[in-house]
């Protein structure tokens, strides 16, 4: 196994102190961000992880023969992953209710409540609200998560599909699909009559299973295996696409998400997705 560590500035003194640790043959940069301890232990696992948590550092244990090219479809959920806000946090900050609706949120996201009534009741919220705050969100408030872009190049330049399914709302997976050149996109879509919300959502809800649905419909379609599948979330609503992807990455994410991913970010942004995929995986 090769032993992957990142962080936003990582001493030589400790890079060297975990090769050690993990026995190590080599270590190699990957990204200014990301080195590959070569050959590393996978039996020191604990200690490593340790280290790695008390100095604030990601790490993953990625197969040494494992290339980025392996893999044909990434999975992304949207709010608070590719993106950094909960897209029906800020319409409800529109009307004044955000905090009531990113309670629900939160809630949700921690598995506490079923998300297809959490998603219900906070649209409810949001009945009367004129159509032109999802433009105002999508223009003011959306903001791609830091090494987006980067996570994006690296899988087009590897071949790598691109499916952005999200729990949210089709307003925004339509415009950033044509605006990051993604392959496929699924949400669920709130009905608008005379220019204003209802407070209801149109047809089947995307909620857990819904998005482990759009992975392997899409997996199927593209003839691919289980392990050819990354699949990346941060709540709990993320679990079963999570699990239907040969490598799930959980990203700035719940605890109950982390503790099921193969892989988890805490530390950098999503430019530290590709260096976990395998060799091949340098940053532009």
């Amino acid at each position: 196994m090769n032993l992957i560590v990142q962080g936003p500035d990582i001493p030589t003194p400790d890079l060297k102190h975990l090769a050690r640790l993990a026995g190590a043959t080599a270590i190699e940069a990957v990204t200014p961000t990301a080195f590959r301890l070569v050959a590393a232990d996978p039996g020191q696992r604990e200690a490593v992880a340790a280290y790695c948590e008390a100095n604030r550092f990601d790490h993953g244990w990625v197969p040494a023969g494992r290339r980025i090219t392996d893999f044909g479809l990434l999975v992304m959920d949207m709010d608070s992953t590719l993106i950094t806000i909960e897209c029906i946090d800020e319409i409800a900050d529109m009307q004044g209710l955000k905090p009531q609706v990113a309670a629900i949120t939160e809630a949700a996201m921690r598995g506490e409540i079923d998300f297809a009534e959490s998603l219900r009741r906070r649209v409810s919220l949001l009945a009367g609200l004129d159509e032109s705050a999802l433009q105002r969100v999508y223009d003011e408030r959306l903001q791609l998560s830091p090494g987006a872009d980067v996570l994006l190049a690296a899988a087009r330049a590897a071949g790598i599909k691109t499916l952005l399914v999200s729990g949210g709302f089709t307003f925004f997976t339509e415009r950033l699909k044509p605006r990051l050149g993604l392959d496929y996109t699924g949400a669920n879509t709130l009905e608008i009559v005379g220019g204003k919300l209802t407070g209801r959502v149109l047809g089947n809800i995307v909620d857990a299973q819904g998005k482990a649905d759009w992975l392997n419909r899409v997996r199927g379609e593209l003839g691919l295996a289980k392990d050819q599948v990354v699949a990346m979330g941060d709540g709990a609503n993320d679990l079963k696409m999570m699990a239907a992807a040969g490598v799930s990455i959980a990203y700035h994410a719940k605890p109950v998400v982390r503790a099921q991913a193969s892989y988890a970010l805490n530390h950098v942004g999503l430019e530290g997705v590709p260096p976990l995929l395998g060799q091949g995986a340098a940053a532009p």
